[in-house]
């Protein structure tokens, strides 16, 4: 990023998309690391200025509209099981076009990849997701990378959940250097150690795995299928 005249780092747009069944985390964990940027403006756009209601039990308040949201350095999509309904979402959905014609970065986390490919912009690209649902991306014109973090160009997605955090090191790295990013990560203490190895279905337990897929995101798969069937 460039300094102003006054030797302040120039803003540098950070619009995130907010909606109902919004899995919190997707946006909190990045945001609170990208916040942290010379010159970083965080703005949460959604449809309409009233509370949105997360998985977590608890609402967040948008602090703008899609239509009065600023353009984007960096947009960034979110997941969650709400994502259903954005990718059916004419008026969000253009709202993400027009955002990505002029956004230096084109980012998701989580199942928020699969909006960007509802609105066409991960043709060609490739791109992750939340593992459950990694299948779908090719129907969305995307190749599916097992990568915490895909970067193709400047379209940029973050596989489930926590991989939001790791997107938005890499970014911040890109922008203000590692060193800088590297400080930010240790102010934020980022340094995982998980009490169990079972964050990815490549070392997690089969029937855990199986498990999940059963309770939690089988009949949201096919939900999502239809949905990408009927566009």
């Amino acid at each position: 990023m460039t300094d102003t005249p006054q030797n302040k780092p120039a803003p540098f747009h950070i619009v995130f998309l907010l909606f109902d069944g919004i899995t919190q985390l997707d946006f909190t964990g990045p945001a609170q690391f990208l916040a942290r940027m010379p010159g970083a403006v965080v703005h949460t756009a959604a449809k309409a200025l009233q509370p949105i209601q997360t998985d977590s039990g608890f609402a967040m308040l948008p602090n703008t509209s899609l239509a009065d949201c600023p353009q984007a350095n960096l947009l960034c999509v979110p997941g969650g099981f709400g994502t259903r309904d954005v990718m059916q979402d004419a008026e969000t959905l253009q709202f993400l076009r027009d955002q990505a014609d002029k956004a230096q970065y084109i980012t998701s986390v989580c199942t928020g990849s699969l909006a960007l490919g509802a609105a066409g912009l991960l043709d060609g690209k490739r791109a992750t997701s939340h593992w459950a649902y990694t299948s779908l991306l090719e129907k969305l014109g995307a190749t599916y990378e097992p990568a915490r973090v895909v970067k193709d160009g400047n379209v940029i997605t973050a596989g489930g959940v926590t991989s939001g955090i790791d997107f938005a090191l890499t970014i911040i790295a890109e922008i203000s250097g590692q060193q800088f990013a590297e400080a930010v990560q240790l102010g934020l203490e980022y340094d995982p150690h998980p009490p169990f190895n079972s964050g990815n279905p490549s070392v997690a337990d089969p029937k855990l795995v199986q498990l999940l897929n059963d309770r939690n995101y089988g009949d949201v798969l096919k939900e999502l299928q239809k949905v990408i069937d009927a566009s």
